[in-house]
Order: structure tokens, then C-alpha cells, then sequence
């Protein structure tokens, strides 16, 4: 609904976090404007693989469990969520609810995977061990020296691309102002709070609130306020796509393994990925990605070698020290971030969005403590100086 003066809410960051957290406010009756440095849904976002898979990705430690939760709770938004945006934007999604293959190759991968299926089960989480036999049975295209497997049925995969372009004409179907190519400058505030942000340009765009959806780009913010930020770091990883001219039929599951992974669209096209590099902004692909993506996979998918190559992709994933997003009040009035979610950003998007949007209109949290993990005061000012002072060295 139109009203005169600034927005309710003003977005800045066009990926899946962004573009769903104005969604989901303007179909809650706020006025929502969204600004996107680049073009809405081509960043990090656009480059991921789309994995739903709160169980394969599930890691030891506090830190593991809490991201668990968080992915569970999200995997389960997530039908629920697809179906309205395709009812908003007319358009397909792609979800794939085929499960996920984790395999090894030799005895010490097996080892490991033995690991990892008790600590799996030990959380109730549902998975079962294979025998080579059985996985082949599933997938007949995988490898005669496959040394074992684990399943886990209940993981799914979504093509990213279509979501984008669904959650993007959801949000002008909701009446969101999008706003591309406006890179934000700063932030217009007082000491209290926050009143408007900056533009590259020198524009000053007010709003009721703002919400800081940033991604890899958050901790390289200029002028924020004092003690307000969070550390987080772009992560590099390069991605393969392929697409096989027979059509589908190669493989049906995503696979995971030892240095990667293989996620089928569907329709004859593989998503390989993917590379953990901790080069800062390096957007530049490699060929020893590439090849070593491809060595990885061809030990487990023989026929993926057989595949054409459509896109060598680099993608910036936001990683904080915990590898836990930043979700919530950012210490100031008026201002609030919704960033870090390093590999699991299109699988937190539901959850994420319902949490800013229901802690912005005031209403009574069921995931409380989600939020006390994802508070990005967590962090502290020590470790804020010190992500600081390493982007300082960083850029000199």
C-alpha cells in the first residue's frame, strides 16, 4: 500500500536474503524500497549450487549444531515458501527432492564416513549407510571402485537462478521499489540511530528502518557507525556448469565427496563446485579450479568428462568467524543486518526472512534463541578492531 514520505523499510542487497526479507515485509503490509549495488539476483547468490541439505552439510562442534538447527528449521520453511513465490511470480522453481549420496573413495574416506554417520545418528538426524552395490543400484553411473556410501533422503536442491527471478518479480508483484545499480556509501546518522543511507552518488534515501542484507560485502562497509559492523570475509569458490546434449539421466541424487560435490538440475545441466579460497575479492576464475574440479568428480562420476561446458562461475561466499549469519538489531537504532551466511544462503532464506520481518513488526519470536545465536553483537569490539585492521593490510 502507497503512502506518502519514506518507506517502512529500506533493503540494501539484492540476493535471495535480500529480495526475500522484502518480500516477505511488503506482503506483510509494510511500504519496502530494496537497493542493489549491481543487478538484483546477480551476485553471490546467482552463483550458488542451491543445496537444501541441512543433513550432509551438518559439521561438529557448537557452532555445527547451532547451524543444524537453523537449517532444519529453514529446510522446513521451504516448501511452504516455494510455493507461495510461485504463486506470487508465476514462475517454476525447480526443487528437486531427490536426497543426497555422500561417498568414499578409499579406505580412509570410508573411515571418515563411518564418523560421520555415527555422529549423524547420534543427533537423530535420518541417514543410512550403503553398500557400493546398493549406491550403484541407485546411481548406475557412479563409479565400479566406489568404496562406500551414506544416504540422506530427506536433503533436497533447488536451482537458485529461477528463485531469483521469482523472488524478484514477487517483489514488484508486492510492490517493493527496486532500485539497481546504487551502491550504498555510507549511512546518514546521529549517534542514536540511523536516519538514511548514502548513495555512491550523494543521495539520501530515508526509511523507517534499514536493513543491512550486504553478504560478502558487510564487513567491507565505509561509514558505519562507531561499534557497529561484522566481521565478515568473502570466501571464494569456484563452480563448474555443465550440461550433457543427451539430456537428463547421468545422475538423479547430489552426490557429495571428499573436495566437492555434483548437483543435478534435472534437465541434463550438473552444477560441480566447490572451491573453499580465502583470496579477499578475487573474482578471477582459474583453469586449476576447473581441472581439479573435474579430476574430483571424474574418480566418482566417470561420465561426467562426457559433459559440455557451459559456465566457469566465481562466487563470493559471506563467512563470519563462526560461520553463523549476523541476524538482527546492529546495536543502533533504525539498523539491523541480515548477513554471513556463508554456504547456506539460498537454504536460510526462508527462516531468515520471517525472523528480521517478525522482529521488525514487534511480533513474539518461536525461534528466540535462533536469533540469540545469530546476534551480531556476538562478536564483540575486539573482534571487530581485529577484522579491521586485517582489511587495512589487506588493501594495502
Amino acid at each position: 500500500m502507497a503512502k506518502d514520505g519514506p518507506p517502512d523499510l529500506l533493503v540494501v542487497g539484492g540476493g535471495a536474503i535480500g529480495m526475500a526479507i522484502a518480500w516477505r515485509a511488503a506482503r506483510r503490509g509494510m511500504t519496502v524500497t530494496l537497493i542493489e549495488r549491481d543487478g538484483a539476483g546477480e551476485g553471490t547468490s546467482r552463483v550458488a549450487a542451491g543445496m537444501l541439505a541441512p543433513v550432509a552439510e551438518v559439521e561438529f562442534g557448537g557452532a555445527g549444531r547451532r547451524m543444524l538447527d537453523l537449517a532444519t528449521r529453514s529446510a522446513a520453511l521451504w516448501p511452504g515458501f516455494a510455493a507461495e513465490l510461485r504463486d506470487a511470480s508465476g514462475l517454476e522453481l525447480a526443487m528437486r527432492p531427490t536426497g543426497t549420496l555422500l561417498l568414499a573413495r578409499d579406505s580412509d574416506e570410508e573411515a571418515e564416513l563411518v564418523r560421520q554417520l555415527e555422529f549423524r545418528r547420534s543427533l537423530g538426524l535420518e541417514v543410512r549407510r550403503l553398500r557400493p552395490s546398493e549406491a550403484r543400484e541407485m546411481e548406475p553411473a557412479l563409479a565400479p571402485t566406489l568404496r562406500a556410501a551414506l544416504e540422506a533422503p530427506g536433503d533436497h536442491s533447488v536451482d537458485p537462478r529461477p528463485v531469483l527471478r521469482a523472488l524478484r518479480a514477487a517483489c514488484a508483484q508486492a510492490g517493493v521499489e527496486l532500485r539497481e545499480r546504487a551502491p550504498l556509501a555510507g549511512l546518514d546518522h546521529d549517534g542514536h540511530g540511523v536516519r538514511a543511507a548514502i548513495l555512491a552518488d550523494g543521495e539520501r534515501v530515508s526509511a523507517g528502518t534499514i536493513v543491512l542484507a550486504t553478504g560478502p560485502w558487510s564487513g567491507a562497509l565505509d561509514g558505519l557507525p562507531d561499534g557497529v559492523g561484522v566481521p565478515v570475509r568473502p570466501v571464494k569458490g569456484q563452480i563448474l556448469r555443465l550440461r550433457d546434449p543427451e539430456g537428463p539421466g547421468l545422475l538423479e541424487r547430489v552426490i557429495r565427496y571428499e573436495g566437492g560435490y555434483v548437483v543435478p538440475r534435472g534437465d541434463g545441466r550438473y552444477v560441480l563446485g566447490g572451491t573453499v579460497e580465502e583470496r579477499g575479492f578475487d573474482l578471477n576464475p582459474t583453469a586449476g579450479a576447473a581441472y581439479e574440479l573435474l579430476r574430483e568428480a571424474r574418480e566418482l562420476l566417470p561420465g561426467v568428462t562426457e559433459l559440455e561446458i557451459e559456465e566457469l562461475s566465481v562466487g563470493m561466499r559471506p563467512g563470519t568467524p563462526d560461520n553463523l549469519p549476523a541476524i538482527g538489531p546492529a546495536g543502533i537504532a533504525g539498523l539491523w543486518w541480515a548477513t554471513g551466511h556463508y554456504r547456506n544462503g539460498i537454504l536460510l532464506a526462508p527462516l531468515t526472512a520471517e525472523l528480521v520481518v517478525r522482529g521488525l513488526l514487534g511480533e513474539q519470536q518461536e525461534e528466540g534463541r535462533m536469533l540469540s545465536w545469530c546476534d551480531p553483537a556476538r562478536f564483540g569490539s575486539a573482534t571487530l578492531e581485529e577484522h579491521r585492521a586485517e582489511r587495512a593490510e589487506a588493501l594495502r
